[in-house]
């Protein structure tokens, strides 16, 4: 049984040979294994220095301090402790509840936090994206308050891969003092990322998008008096006060390699991943009743979304058995529901649920580009005919 293609890199990405190598080297008694923080002895001392040697490797990809690099267990994590952190400094400071802005299109992890916040007195106000999925100046414009004090839009949507001109919107919030927090997941190792140049507040980060482990991220948090969160997690003051718990030197080293790794090849595996997905537009563009879906401009190069016609969501997926792709996001996969994504940028339900998302990545090759070309011709003439 031929093993299917893997274009879902858009849901997770394989760990990097050298990523595997590192964090194999950090898990035995011959290796760096130790507790970063048992400063009594030089295996607590090799560990800390490897833990900050990865601090240093994050806070390169995005030109950070690495001072600024707080550890987390992953994006989700550090969009939690990035909102409810901002929100309770805030509510600290105000002895009141104000008011958050985001868009209708965040990940889950974004909008869960920003509904619980709803429901504990805080006023929101969800962005709705044009038909390309972008969130625009105007929009934010109109959405600001007097009370507003946090913004929060993702840099790269997860299911259209379109991009948000992030300094642009930052630079509103920057004129009003209001604080901007950007899910960057599916952004870096992607794109060129410069929290300076984009002036954001917080920033959230995961290894596992970038070829590192599961289970491991960060939150970029600018060195500013104005910019202070919360804790979330208590236990020991660890990152500086802003989570405890010990740190778990592989997986650190791990996404310290998974950084270094895609700042040097950021270049190089974007313009060739660009072409992968590009001919795989080309070879299916003309079946009929196939749109791409979001912007096809502004957007990363790995992701491509594609509504087809009338066909069932349900039976094209899983005809489709030589290809692993997804419907959507990862985390919604076991809902039949249509993508919310794709409904606020206009389509129908029928059209959503008739949609896939195909993400390129890193060990992607041509041959099973056009191998899945092939194989999609084959299963939508069969789907016609049937």
């Amino acid at each position: 049984m031929r093993k299917p293609i893997y274009l879902d890199y858009a849901a997770t990405t394989p760990v990097a040979p050298e990523v595997a190598t590192r964090m194999a080297q950090c898990l035995t008694l011959e290796g760096t294994f130790a507790n970063p923080a048992s400063r009594s002895h030089l295996y607590g001392w090799q560990a800390e220095e490897a833990v900050e040697e990865a601090r240093a490797q994050v806070a390169g990809l995005i030109n950070a301090d690495p001072r600024e690099i707080v550890w987390t267990s992953g994006a989700t994590e550090a969009n939690n402790l990035a909102l409810k952190g901002a929100a309770e400094t805030y509510r600290a400071t105000h002895k009141t509840g104000g008011h958050i802005v985001v868009s209708a299109i965040e990940h889950k992890a974004v909008l869960d936090p920003v509904s619980w916040l709803e429901a504990q007195g805080f006023a929101v106000t969800r962005l709705q994206p044009t038909a390309e999925g972008i969130i625009t100046l105007d929009a934010l414009v109109a959405a600001l308050r007097s009370d507003t004090f946090l913004v929060s839009i993702m840099q790269v949507n997860n299911e259209l891969g379109c991009i948000n001109d992030i300094k642009s919107l930052n630079d509103l919030c920057k004129a009003r003092s209001v604080l901007f927090h950007c899910d960057a997941a599916q952004s870096a190792g992607k794109i060129a990322l410069d929290v300076k140049a984009l002036g954001v507040d917080l920033l959230s980060l995961s290894a596992h998008k970038f070829y590192g482990p599961k289970g491991i991220g960060a939150l970029y948090v600018r060195r500013a008096g104005e910019v202070k969160i919360a804790a979330q997690i208590h236990g020991g003051g660890h990152e500086r006060g802003m989570r405890s718990g010990t740190l778990p030197t592989h997986q650190l080293v791990g996404i310290g390699e998974a950084a270094r790794l895609a700042a040097e090849q950021l270049a190089n595996d974007a313009a060739r991943i660009k072409v992968l997905r590009d001919r795989l537009w080309e070879g299916i563009a003309d079946l009929p009743g196939v749109k791409r879906n979001g912007s096809s401009n502004d957007c990363v190069s790995g992701i491509l979304n594609v509504s087809f016609g009338n066909a069932d969501g349900e039976m094209l997926l899983l005809s489709l058995r030589d290809l692993a792709i997804s419907s959507g996001s990862a985390c919604n996969s076991a809902s039949m529901s249509p993508s919310y994504v794709l409904k606020a940028i206009g389509l129908s339900d029928e059209a959503a649920q008739a949609s896939l998302r195909f993400s390129i990545g890193r060990y992607t090759t041509a041959d099973e580009i056009e191998y899945a070309i092939e194989h999609l011709r084959s299963v939508i003439a069969k789907l016609h005919k049937a």
